[in-house]
């Protein structure tokens, strides 16, 4: 049975068109990560190389045709062995960059020879481009994740046997140049075109298996980074973010830690530290100075509270700072701590009054473990508590 040029190609051109569409529309159907859109990518290039060379077979004077077919080749060969490495996570730009180069490499070779060059202009370039990245491709599915899939082994079968075809056909080529007898038989237009049928069923079969291999993989990822986004959306949420919770979280906090501290016989403590004056500032010296005010007022309680410590807001212009303690006389210190870093933020708020503050602290040990009593007690304490501005020296007020 004889095959006209033409025949072939279009049939070669349905067959990988169709599996092309196939692979395409399940990726966007899945709504595919980096790799199944990389190999999509190479999907895509196959039968655009197919329609190219179609194009050819009927109107020879359309020598462009080649340079698309050839650069369009060797992007489908180029974007499998990128989809591997990206599945190895080997992903870079400079590989991506090679393949780019390659493709525009192996155009330009058909365009310099112009219509001169023939059927098979740019012929060298392009088989050693696909010997080289076939080769490629066969060893990056012997590598990394993919060789733990017996899949990944075929599509290196077929990759490295396909390199080799490439290779062969590049010796016979320039040895007896494309009208030879043995590269007319078997390494011309028309054999090679049931290769790459055969080559473009197999790596679209094996592709696709790979892909659905890595779905409950990228589920798994999905999930955590939703969880990730939730966790940053309930930190923004709850103030835990900027280290000042809200007062529903500072209260539930502090129940789970009056809680733990009396499985282990452990004291806590309460402190509430109270700024005044700030409406007083606000109408002398503006809102953005109070602001300013309030804003060193904070920090210094964040930055002077122990690193595990709690500190929340308390809804009736107070903060609240809890941490487990091993006596009162530490408590006490804790508070002295804590007011002496308030005033150095507030002495280094420019041109500012500086505000009365009062630090009150209430002990598990004489209130209980009763988180409302507690926090009464801690505000009810800081409400009689001496101007910072007025103890520069050290705040130790006697209720202490």
């Amino acid at each position: 049975m004889n095959l006209d040029l033409a025949s072939v190609l279009v049939m070669t051109a349905l067959v990988v068109a169709v599996s092309s569409i196939v692979f395409i529309a399940e990726t966007v159907i899945r709504r595919d990560d980096g790799v199944g859109r990389v190999w999509a990518v190479a999907f895509l290039a196959a039968p655009v190389a197919l329609l190219a060379y179609l194009v050819w077979a009927y109107d020879r004077s359309a020598w462009w045709a080649i340079a698309v077919g050839n650069a369009a080749f060797v992007t489908t060969i180029s974007a499998i062995w990128l989809g591997c490495r990206r599945y190895n996570a080997r992903a870079s730009r400079a590989a991506a960059a090679a393949a780019g180069v390659a493709a525009v490499v192996t155009a330009v070779m058909v365009v310099v020879a112009g219509p001169q060059g023939g059927d098979w202009a740019g012929a060298r370039t392009m088989f050693t481009l696909l010997a080289v990245f076939s080769t490629l491709g066969c060893v990056e599915c012997l590598r990394g994740a993919l060789r733990a899939s017996r899949t990944a082994w075929a599509l290196a079968v077929v990759l490295g046997l396909y390199g080799v075809y490439c290779v062969v056909r590049l010796v016979v080529f320039s040895v007896e140049g494309p009208n030879g007898p043995f590269f007319q038989m078997w390494l011309s237009t028309i054999p090679s075109s049931f290769v790459t049928v055969t080559f473009t069923i197999v790596s679209l079969v094996a592709a696709s298996v790979l892909r659905a291999g890595r779905t409950p993989v990228r589920g798994l990822q999905e999930m955590d980074a939703a969880r990730g986004r939730a966790a940053r959306e309930m930190a923004r949420a709850t103030g835990a973010d900027s280290g000042v919770l809200v007062a529903e979280q500072f209260w539930i906090a502090l129940q789970g830690l009056l809680t733990r501290a009396q499985w282990h016989d452990e004291l806590v403590a309460v402190l509430a530290v109270r700024i005044d004056d700030l409406a007083q500032i606000s109408q002398a010296f503006g809102s953005e100075a109070a602001q300013e005010v309030a804003q060193a007022w904070r920090r210094g309680v964040r930055h002077s509270a122990p690193a595990a410590a709690r500190v929340g807001e308390d809804g009736q212009g107070l903060l609240l700072v809890t941490s487990v303690v091993g006596s009162a006389a530490e408590a006490r210190r804790l508070a002295v701590r804590i007011s002496r870093g308030v005033f150095e933020q507030l002495q280094a708020v420019p041109g500012a009054i500086l505000p009365a503050v009062g630090v009150g602290v209430a002990l598990s040990d004489t209130q209980g473990p009763d988180v409302d009593r507690l926090v009464s007690a801690a505000r009810a304490a800081s409400l009689g508590g001496e101007a910072v501005s007025d103890t520069a020296d050290g705040f130790d007020p006697p209720r202490l």
